[in-house]
């Protein structure tokens, strides 16, 4: 026997909504098993496991793990299309911050660059000036 089972699992699953009183997110062991089998998928191609300790076990056992652990959420369309749209607003700030940044770096350049021109004339003034003086010994 599988441990834990679909049961638990979809207990674990749906865990939230039954305070809330919506609509189950998942109501049927085939959301389970393509929830898992994505999940154990991007542990092959490379993700860290959320949880600890995964010395020696297979990709699927450490997916259902996370679910039944909590660890990994089980998201309804509606949630998808809200982090959808959170993720592009997030990606427009973050492309908007950059170019920020990538401008205020270059007023910085231009400002450094005007300061040292403006020094290097002051020490040419400085040099004329000290050129003009009449070292008594």
């Amino acid at each position: 026997m599988i441990h834990p089972s679909y049961v638990e699992l979809m207990k674990v699953v749906n865990e939230d909504t039954a305070l809330v009183g919506e609509e189950p997110v998942v109501n049927s062991r085939y959301s389970i098993v393509c929830a898992t089998a994505k999940r154990a998928r991007q542990i092959v191609s490379g993700d860290d496991p959320y949880i600890p300790n995964t010395q020696g076990m297979k990709p699927l056992s450490i997916a259902v793990q996370e679910l039944y652990k909590s660890e990994l959420k089980i998201l309804t369309e509606d949630e998808v299309k809200e982090k959808d749209i959170e993720l592009a607003e997030y990606k427009e700030k973050k492309a908007a911050l950059k170019k920020a940044e990538k401008e205020a770096e270059k007023e910085k350049r231009k400002k450094e660059k005007e300061e040292k021109k403006h020094g290097k004339n002051n020490n040419k003034e400085s040099i004329n000036i000290y050129e003009n003086w009449i070292i008594y010994k």
